[in-house]
């Protein structure tokens, strides 16, 4: 069983303004973690960029005409409030959907069993028409529309621990019969959807959590809820938006997980994929915004991925 590593330094070059919380440093401190002794048995790989026909597997043409036709040649340019893009913006983007699309490519092709793709901007907030909360393209819903056209995968399975729901992985999957999107989030917070009576072609299974409410809970949602449904839809691939902005430390939400929750719901998802999928699972990174605990986190899922 090995396990694939997919970054590329393009991704650093997605600027944000001073004090945003989705900075390129959230990238350097990955992938210094994950240069340790521990980790020097992952298979590294440089993503190739995503082209035009890969983002639109869910996007629009407008929509990936108004990020791509923004970018600047200097400075920032804000597609809304807290979405920006920069001159370095358009080939990061290209490249974190090129990853997921490439790791997906390595696992069928048996290159891999799984891999972890460390890469910017995030995407579960990205709608088919829309950027926004800091994601310009949906990664995970183009690598799931990926492995369905491109691999025959006819069940694929999205999982988002992220702290916020990812309304655009929803949508997607909401629009596609065999898709499976499932998501534990902090309720209310931004961006206020992920309801429990959620439905659509695609199978939906929202777990919304109070803030504070810890590990047990975020546990006993994966246990009672989510795991079996996901059990129940038989995955052939699980993709998962991994998001580490649920920890106790970070900024922007208050479920107060740990690392270890982190690395128990990473082996809960290895199982379900070993069981069903012969272990068939990509990652890719989503949130995560204290970069004294981001390193650690993201090491704990990676180290429950590998063998």
């Amino acid at each position: 069983m090995t396990t694939g590593l997919f970054y590329h330094k393009n991704c650093e070059d997605h600027i944000t303004p001073e004090n945003h919380p989705e900075t390129r440093t959230r990238l350097s401190v990955i992938m210094d973690r994950l240069d340790q002794a521990d980790f020097k048995a992952l298979h590294r790989f440089e993503a190739r960029p995503g082209d035009l026909d890969l983002l639109r597997l869910v996007h629009t043409d407008a929509h990936i005409a108004n990020v791509l036709d923004h970018i600047p040649t200097n400075g920032y340019f804000k597609l809304d409030n807290d979405t920006c893009v920069s001159p370095g913006s358009g080939i990061a983007a290209l490249k974190a959907v090129g990853a997921i699309c490439q790791a997906i490519d390595a696992v069928m092709a048996g290159d891999i069993t799984n891999g972890f793709c460390a890469v910017r901007p995030p995407g579960h907030h990205a709608e088919p028409d829309q950027a926004m909360g800091f994601c310009l393209f949906n990664n995970i819903a183009i690598g799931a529309l990926h492995a369905r056209t491109m691999h025959f995968r006819h069940r694929v399975a999205i999982i988002d621990f992220d702290v916020h729901h990812g309304n655009g992985s929803q949508t997607v999957a909401m629009q596609n019969k065999g898709l499976f999107y499932g998501s534990s989030h902090q309720s209310p917070l931004y961006p206020g959807t992920g309801h429990l009576q959620d439905h659509g072609e695609g199978v939906i299974i929202n777990a919304p959590l109070a803030a504070g409410s810890g590990s047990r809970a975020f546990r006993h949602c994966y246990e009672e809820r989510i795991l079996p449904e996901l059990r129940r839809f038989d995955p052939d691939f699980i993709l998962v938006s991994a998001g580490f902005d649920a920890h106790k430390d970070d900024p922007l939400a208050d479920l107060n997980l740990t690392e270890d929750d982190f690395s128990w719901v990473t082996r809960e998802l290895k199982q379900v994929a070993e069981d069903h999928c012969q272990g068939r699972l990509v990652s890719c990174l989503e949130g995560g915004y204290n970069l004294n605990v981001l390193g650690e986190s993201v090491a704990a899922h990676v180290s429950a991925l590998m063998p």
